[in-house]
């Protein structure tokens, strides 16, 4: 181990819980112990996902959020006994590992709940809303602090919250701590006054604009929270500790409105002045420790940080906080191992949060600690697996109702949460398999099929391994990409797979019916009706060094169009963004907390965005396009690049012994080029 990374490998205490090292894994929905989204039960799949972190050299773990009333069939926590049996003869186990285990306990999300098309159906529907309540009580399931707008649907707004509603989910609380106490569990988190859930919309200002005790001061907005936590020490005893996830500074300007770094702006929800009170005073009210970062539901970007956020970018404002309280404090967001030593070194924070690179790779810190940084398969912050809650204008959460009721999979790891369906299983009868094609699919393909005992083969048309991964890593923040591109680079040396580097295969027939994966990828769509396309750049011929002008238009306002933009702008130039859709980013997969911090920066930037416009013409030193209302619109520009999305390229169709894999069979994104690439290895 680096003589760096020591003081994340110290012990500390949270009351008189003494954890072995300094690294926390934050909680992700979906890793539950409990359940999630669905009846209460000990969770299996959760229970694997927690035990491989612990094993491996984690010294805190919080799984997935437990809301004290579930969401779906409305059931209180505290009511299946059965469940709280199971984990405690699953405790044990785990404190075999050594890690200390908090389970975190949510009052909800109020007006940050997710709400999709169906369930937008399910509210305005008088006879389906009656219906579906015992189901799904979305009335009680978005009821707020006040009455307020919903995040995502402007058709399920909430209602306010009744002080015997606040007096039944305290209560709630106490005794699901009681019986988690009981269990052998070392502690709860309270989740949270953080990210903008429910007991964060009590004490932001914008949201609460109650007249009752729990509205108006600082105190009474902090109130739900101070009497969770006093309600759990009585039950439970002082010793028990309480951790409280907490954002520092809300970064919000309004509903929907979140603050990007280094803006100016004026807060509405908690700033710096009010958060140093707020965090002594939660801390005298019987928290012992507070899990930090930043940001709402508004601002989502700072809770959970797309690429494009800057490493560790939490940090300061949680050092800061430091100053203010006695407990100890934990800083996520971004977090980079050695940064996270240096701070803890620092006495600036007692412990790192990650939670993501957990999904990609859970044997990272066991690695970490033996000196194999590059063996660790990296996450790059694309949210497609984990949380792809996605929204543009015009609809609510658009999200594919598998990955609501299956959060914390991984775009980059097939089998985190899916070992029921993606495990290696050795092959009886080892095959030579021939692979064309050696971009990430290709090579998944391959790694699967030499840890199952076949004989792969890639074959690769140009000098490098990497197909249009490469263009897709390399603008200047794509630094996980890079990483991730080099970790398969390195899997193909240490697994030995035999490589042909420009070797074009044309026919597959020269395989002799042997096993063939085509992973051949595809190829841009181009603007033919478009006179004088030819004058176009198409993405990856820029992203792979072609030059551009200073100022630059963009076709395609999707994510790789929008990310281009982006790279443009940060190096100087001057982007114009041409879309034909009435929103950016308007496109499944891509997580809000992406794409709202793309599209708040080029507002804040004042990059030009032409909504809903169509390329009609390419001339020099200049494109020409139709808006909504048919009006031509002459843009001067020095080069224009092509961002019209790709059509699948592959060199044969599936047949028999010949499977497609990646964007040859449908163009997709990482996540579904990773999993099929998995799922074919293991057919063969």
């Amino acid at each position: 181990m680096e003589q760096r990374l020591e003081p994340l490998f110290t012990p500390w205490k949270i009351g008189n819980c003494e954890i072995k090292n300094r690294i926390v894994l934050t909680s992700m929905g979906g890793t539950n112990l409990l359940g999630w989204m669905e009846i209460n039960h000990f969770d299996k799949a959760g229970a694997k996902f927690i035990m491989e972190v612990a094993k491996n050299n984690c010294g805190l773990v919080l799984p997935g959020c437990q809301p004290v009333y579930n969401p779906m069939l409305g059931q209180w926590l505290y009511k299946n006994k059965k469940m709280y049996k199971d984990l405690a003869e699953w405790m044990p186990e785990f404190h075999k590992t050594g890690a200390k285990l908090f389970i975190q306990l949510t009052a909800g999300f109020g007006r940050s709940f997710t709400i999709d098309h169906l369930m937008e159906t399910l509210f305005t529907n008088k006879v389906l809303k009656a219906v579906s309540k015992p189901i799904m009580d979305l009335d009680k399931i978005t009821a707020a602090p006040s009455p307020s707008p919903n995040r995502w649907s402007d058709k399920v707004p909430s209602r306010e919250m009744t002080v015997e509603e606040i007096q039944e989910f305290i209560t709630a609380f106490g005794k699901t701590a009681k019986l988690l106490k009981d269990a052998g569990v070392d502690g709860v988190e309270i989740h949270a006054v953080h990210e903008g859930y429910l007991l964060d919309q009590f004490t932001l200002k914008y949201v609460n604009k109650r007249t009752d005790e729990y509205g108006g001061s600082l105190e009474n907005r902090y109130r739900f929270a101070v009497e969770i936590v006093k309600e759990i020490k009585r039950v439970c005893g002082q010793d028990f500790p309480v951790s409280l996830r907490y954002s520092v500074e809300s970064k919000t300007k309004g509903f929907r409105e979140g603050a990007l770094p280094g803006e100016k702006y004026v807060e509405v929800g908690r700033d710096m002045e009010e958060s140093e009170k707020a965090a002594k005073y939660l801390q005298d009210a019987g928290y012992d420790m507070l899990n930090c970062d930043n940001g709402t539901y508004d601002a989502w970007y700072w809770a959970h940080p797309p690429i494009y956020m800057p490493e560790n970018c939490n940090l300061d404002d949680v050092a800061h906080i430091r100053q203010f309280v006695d407990i100890p404090v934990v800083c996520a967001g971004r977090m980079t191992p050695e940064v996270a030593a240096d701070a803890v070194a620092q006495g600036r924070i007692d412990g790192a949060g990650f939670a993501r690179p957990f999904l990609a790779d859970q044997e990272w810190v066991t690695k970490l600690i033996e000196g194999r940084k590059d063996d660790i398969r990296p996450c790059i912050l694309c949210h497609n697996g984990c949380f792809n809650m996605c929204h543009y204008k015009g609809v609510p959460n658009d999200q594919d109702l598998m990955d609501s009721l299956h959060l914390s999979r991984c775009a980059v790891n097939a089998e985190t949460m899916q070992w029921n369906k993606h495990k290696i299983v050795p092959t009886a009868k080892p095959k030579k398999v021939h692979i064309i094609g050696g971009g990430i699919g290709g090579m998944e393909a391959a790694r699967v099929l030499k840890l199952r005992g076949h004989e792969p083969v890639i074959y690769e048309q140009s000098d490098k391994l990497g197909g249009t991964f490469i263009a897709a890593g390399a603008e200047s923040y794509k630094g996980k990409l890079r990483e991730l591109l080099a970790w398969y680079r390195k899997q193909m040396e240490d697994l030995k797979i035999e490589i042909h580097l420009n070797e074009k295969i044309e026919d597959v027939a020269q395989f002799a019916g042997a096993p063939v994966i085509v992973a051949t990828g595809a190829v841009a769509r181009v603007l033919r009706n478009v006179p004088g396309n030819e004058k176009m750049i198409e993405a990856c011929e820029y992203l792979t060094g072609t030059p551009v002008g200073d100022r630059v238009a963009v076709i395609g306002g999707g994510l790789t169009g929008c990310e281009i933009a982006y790279e443009l702008a940060l190096q100087g130039k001057k982007p114009i963004i041409v879309e034909m859709k009435d929103d950016l980013i308007s496109q499944k997969g891509i997580c809000l907390a992406n794409s709202s911090y793309l599209r708040e920066w080029f507002a804040l930037h004042e990059i030009p965005v032409y909504l809903e416009t169509t390329l009609q013409a390419v001339e020099d030193g200049k494109i020409l396009c139709k808006d909504k209302e048919g009006k031509t619109l002459e843009l001067a520009c020095d080069s224009v690049i092509s961002s019209a999305g790709y059509i699948p390229n592959p060199l044969t169709k599936a047949s028999g012994n010949v499977y497609l894999v990646g964007d040859c069979q449908q163009v997709g994104n990482l996540r579904t080029v990773v999993w099929r690439a998995y799922e074919v290895a293991m057919k063969i």
